[in-house]
């Protein structure tokens, strides 16, 4: 018999809030990258969860709010497993690869993931505030490519001053080259934007991590 206690539903049947918010976040994410966050609207997002814009007003005071919690949502699905992943590999120069591959694989996900961020890094620019609570949580890509970075100069496989201010340069011109593909630049594919990369990160450590 389920107790009460792991029901997803409070008493009468209802949803617990958490879960509703989790249900808007979700649902929120599907209407976005389907209209653009430029057309969404609080009632798009409460007819694809199935609740009143009430409901989703109770939870999120705007769509702007309700956006970061997207991309808190998405950075977690995206990077968790990569994340946790690179942690545990013993070679910082292997790490580096599995954490700058995904990035441009050319797959559904990948182009969801960077819709989904090119309409927050606009968001972001109109409304700097909206993301500053949110920082730690977004930026976890980062975050572990300093990780990596550090323990690759600290066992003197990569060529690397200054780890923190490195992982912020890659993360710009990642960030660059995916608002590129997202606008369809000609010429560039992810294959391209990966090899791109790779130079990149060989110019900056000194070393080739793309074999």
């Amino acid at each position: 018999m389920t107790s009460s206690s792991t029901s997803p539903r409070a008493a009468g049947g209802r949803l617990e809030p958490a879960v509703r918010r989790a249900l808007i976040v979700e649902a929120a994410r599907t209407v976005i990258l389907r209209e653009g966050l430029g057309a969404t609207r609080l009632r798009d997002i409460a007819t694809e969860a199935g609740v009143s814009v009430g409901t989703v007003t109770y939870h999120f005071t705007s769509v702007a709010e309700i956006l970061n919690e997207v991309v808190v949502l998405e950075t977690a699905r995206f990077y968790s497993s990569i994340i946790e992943a690179v942690d545990a590999e013993a070679d910082p120069v292997v790490g580096v690869r599995m954490l700058v591959a995904p990035l441009f694989s050319g797959t559904d996900a990948t182009e969801d993931h960077w819709r989904l961020w090119s309409d927050y890094w606009t968001a972001v620019a109109r409304r700097p505030a909206v993301a500053a609570e949110y920082v730690a949580r977004i930026r976890v890509w980062e975050s572990c490519l300093t990780r990596t970075l550090r323990r690759g100069a600290e066992q003197g496989v990569l060529r690397v001053d200054d780890a923190s201010a490195l992982a912020l340069r890659l993360a710009a011109y990642s960030d660059g080259l995916a608002t590129q593909l997202s606008q369809h630049a000609p010429g560039l594919t992810p294959a391209i934007a990966l090899e791109w990369m790779w130079r990149f990160v060989d110019l900056e450590t000194g070393v080739r991590v793309d074999a």
